[in-house]
């Protein structure tokens, strides 16, 4: 293990000419001690890596010294053959170029391992896409990229999610794609957001260059940005009694409801569960669905309303049932 994490911090240093140990430690998951003794040791091995203090300094290698130190293991060269979203690399026009470098990697590798590699492509198949899957509009994708690679910022018309059309003079700094939808990462007015890009109705490159901040991680962004969603999430918990036989089916709870609790059966054999909603009408229309197999314990005020809605739902067929009646 030592000599692959040796190997890669020489290949990154020649890559990126210099790197902090703060920065190598995170890419290749150890602590900033672990780091310095690599160091050390490629030091005492005769590779001449060197430390520069203060802002912008970091680990780095001398300019004249190159290593062709370039193989890959078994485990490296299964992970590159590793089937990659088609539609995803298509998105970005590079579905192509991805194919061809495969097969130029697959040429130059020796028999063994390149009889292995096909082996993992023949037996490992990824789809991230769901069961249900809705068309994006993608139409102002290809500005977007085109201004990210130019380092320009946009001016875009986006629809937020009450409808409403907003002007944005926007500093682009990445793309992601969640699942099968893709979002923009921007900077504006001194924020960073995410747009999601089915919602930009139009994008138009301005001729102003945008600043890129030195310290900004787009992959560290994208995971705060998710966690802090999830933490401010609305929350309505609800308890209720199922059946036996309704059991199974709450495997697939539902796209607004996330089982929190499930509770040893009573002597009726009935289970009480705790299921988190998003808002009370997410819940009442969800026990509804279930009928007389799903009973609500608390709270209290969802029991009554869903109460109300059945007592309303009779009515309601009973005078439809009345006025064909009368009808015929």
């Amino acid at each position: 293990m030592r000599a692959d994490r040796l190997l890669s911090i020489l290949l990154l240093l020649q890559v990126h000419r210099r790197l902090t140990a703060r920065e190598l430690a995170e890419r290749l998951e150890v602590s900033e001690r672990t780091i310095h003794r690599d160091m050390e040791a490629l030091s005492s091995a005769g590779v001449p890596v060197v430390a520069e203090r203060g802002k912008g300094g970091g680990w780095s290698l001398l300019e004249a010294y190159q290593t062709t130190l370039t193989g890959l293991n078994l485990a490296e060269i299964q992970a590159l053959f590793l089937p990659k979203p088609s539609h995803l690399l298509a998105d970005l026009g590079w579905h192509q170029a991805f194919e061809g470098a495969l097969i130029k990697l697959l040429a130059a590798l020796p028999a063994m391992y390149r009889q292995q590699a096909e082996a993992v492509r023949q037996r490992i198949h990824v789809d991230p896409t769901g069961w249900h899957l809705w068309e994006e509009e993608m139409s102002a994708f290809p500005t977007l990229q085109e201004a990210i690679w130019q380092e320009r910022q946009l001016h875009l018309s986006y629809e937020r999610s009450d409808r409403i059309i907003v002007e944005r003079l926007v500093a682009p700094l990445g793309l992601v794609a969640k699942g099968s939808v893709w979002y923009l990462v921007a900077a504006v007015e001194g924020d960073v957001r995410s747009y999601r890009i089915s919602r930009v109705r139009s994008a138009t490159i301005m001729d102003q260059p945008c600043t890129r901040p030195i310290d900004f991680n787009l992959a560290n962004y994208w995971q705060q940005s998710s966690a802090d969603f999830k933490a401010n999430l609305p929350r309505y918990v609800v308890t209720v009694r199922v059946a036996p036989e309704l059991l199974p089916r709450l495997r697939y709870a539902g796209r607004f409801a996330r089982i929190e609790q499930v509770n040893p059966p009573d002597i009726d054999r009935w289970v009480t569960i705790s299921i988190r909603f998003d808002v009370e009408e997410q819940a009442c229309e969800y026990v509804l669905g279930f009928g007389a197999n799903m009973e609500v314990v608390e709270p209290l005020e969802l029991r009554d309303r869903v109460l109300q809605r059945a007592v309303q739902l009779i009515a309601f067929y009973t005078h439809s049932s009345s006025s064909a009646e009368t009808t015929d």
